[in-house]
């Protein structure tokens, strides 16, 4: 199983092959970034993109390998950044990415979130910041070393 699977797995808690609000909601609040009513409706209709009231998997993979630099979606990005900047200081250490990708169920070594963030990071501090993390989110590889372009 891919990565992108495993993650919407994560989110797709009774197996439907379909992502609710309250799952989307539920998986927010286990990663300790609770959202407002508003903010989840707007997550939900932005993905939604049949109005079905779900997001697929298809949906979901065509949000998470779209281009980081599409316009329109800057917010997504920016509540995607959000989630992994623990400390709100705008920046992501390897250890913030290591620590929600595990919370969603990937599990791949700290070392290769430092080479993701090697690859990206401009200034060589060893963390990035919200432009270089659109960019990671484009040019970065999985845990496998294959190049995806996903949020992973």
């Amino acid at each position: 199983m891919n990565e992108l699977e495993t993650v919407f797995n994560h989110f797709d808690a009774n197996g439907d092959d379909k992502i609710s609000a309250d799952e989307l909601d539920n998986v927010l609040w286990s990663l300790k970034s609770g959202v407002s009513p508003e903010d989840l409706h707007r997550v939900m209709e932005d993905l939604d993109t049949d109005c079905d009231s779900f997001i697929s998997f298809t949906k979901f993979a065509a949000f998470c390998r779209s281009d980081a630099s599409t316009d329109g979606r800057s917010s997504e990005f920016r509540d995607a950044f959000d989630l992994y900047n623990r400390d709100k200081n705008g920046l992501i250490s390897a250890a913030e990415l290591h620590l929600v990708l595990n919370l969603l169920g990937l599990k791949c070594s700290i070392d290769k979130f430092h080479d993701m963030i090697k690859s990206v990071n401009a200034n060589g501090g060893g963390c990035i910041n919200f432009e270089e993390f659109k960019t990671m989110l484009t040019t970065s590889k999985n845990c496998g070393g294959t190049t995806n372009g996903s949020i992973h």
